[in-house]
């Protein structure tokens, strides 16, 4: 019901407004309103939705990325990059995309352009406004019949901060869980210890705090 009477308005270049009736209540959240709902940051970073345009003088370097994730530095082109020519790590950061940013279901054979950018700010750490993508990749969504529909763990805390009465089965968690074997976690240079997986990149968060944190 929440995707079948969704309305998503924009307002010019910095605002997207969310609207729906779920058993005759009506939701509407904006990218803060989402942003304070989740409890994340939606104030700044990358929010732009784009599926088959890649704009280079405002996203980032297309060619540069192609390259970056096919490996192959001999590229003139520009264009979508294969998994299968991308490095282990590379791939887990892809199906960390396509599953969560901008969610999907499928093998995740072929990035998108839109992957393929996510994934290269993921890599060099620069701010993506996940709230507003949110919203623009459910204004996609309905656009599109037979779509899968995404979001759905997070349906539950946008109901409740409308304070809406969900039945135990609306309020489930999602039963659908994706894992990855060890093999391939260590092919992607992950490195196991207290039973939490970490790569070893940057120095704003050191291990143990992570460490000391999944097991409190």
């Amino acid at each position: 019901e929440f995707y079948e009477k969704l309305k998503v308005d924009a307002y010019g270049l910095k605002k997207e407004v969310a609207g729906t009736m779920v058993k005759g209540m009506k939701i509407e959240f904006d990218g803060m309103t989402l942003a304070s709902i989740l409890d994340i940051p939606g104030n700044n970073g990358l929010c732009d939705y784009f599926k088959e345009v890649w704009d280079e003088t405002k996203f980032c370097k297309p060619l540069e990325i192609t390259r970056k994730f096919s490996n192959d530095e001999t590229l003139t082109k520009v264009g979508r990059v294969k998994s299968i020519d991308m490095k282990p790590f590379q791939r887990l950061l892809h199906m960390f995309v396509m599953k969560n940013i901008v969610p999907r279901f499928g093998k995740g054979d072929l990035t998108s352009f839109m992957d393929l950018t996510y994934m290269d700010y993921l890599l060099t750490k620069k701010k993506v406004n996940l709230p507003r993508v949110i919203i623009s990749h459910m204004a996609y969504v309905i656009s599109i019949p037979q779509h899968e529909l995404p979001y759905g763990e997070l349906l539950t805390r946008i109901f409740e901060a409308f304070e809406m009465l969900l039945n135990d089965k609306e309020g489930d968690d999602p039963v659908k869980t994706d894992y990855f074997e060890e093999t391939f976690l260590t092919m992607c240079q992950l490195k196991r210890e207290q039973g939490v997986w970490w790569l070893g990149i940057g120095e704003n968060r050191r291990r143990d705090d992570m460490i000391e944190e999944v097991n409190a």
